[in-house]
């Protein structure tokens, strides 16, 4: 009877570990790699100006990188037939054809929109607002630097 529990609980084990969820993150190079596991991974520049990435900050700059959930299953399930990451030929689960163009197009317009702002907040010779009266209300050089940093953080984001 033990015997078989320990069976029964080795191979309930068995199926949870086959089935699990696959988490993604880009690289400084935009490109995306798939883990299954939701163990840390730092990233930091050396004093050479070389990239690393560890499962340890192996420097006092070392910042984590952001994983996001992919899908359930394996990382087998996510790899292209020639091995290469899936994320050069990238779908969501069910997504069809015209639904990734479709979401490709927008995430394309949306990247060059937020790329214009971000250059014109960079080609300004002054960045204003507007109050409630239409009026231009001039920002501080740090109002206009925060400005500018969080342009930069979501170009960034949508260029992916």
């Amino acid at each position: 009877m033990i015997r078989s529990l320990s069976i029964l609980s080795l191979t309930f084990g068995l199926i949870l570990t086959a089935h699990a969820d696959v988490w993604k993150w880009v690289d400084a190079n935009g490109k995306t790699h798939f883990v299954d596991t939701m163990k840390a991974i730092y990233t930091w520049v050396d004093e050479n100006g070389k990239r690393h990435y560890a499962d340890t900050p192996g420097h006092e700059d070392a910042v984590g990188v952001q994983l996001v959930w992919h899908s359930g299953g394996t990382l087998d399930e996510v790899e292209s037939p020639d091995g290469d990451d899936a994320g050069d030929d990238y779908a969501y689960p069910g997504e069809t054809a015209e639904e990734r163009a479709e979401r490709e197009a927008a995430d394309a317009y949306y990247c060059k929109r937020a790329t214009e702002i971000f250059e014109s907040y960079l080609n300004a010779p002054r960045l204003y607002r507007s109050n409630d009266a239409g009026e231009r209300e001039y920002l501080s050089e740090k109002d206009a630097a925060a400005t500018i940093a969080e342009t930069k953080a979501r170009m960034d984001e949508l260029c992916r």
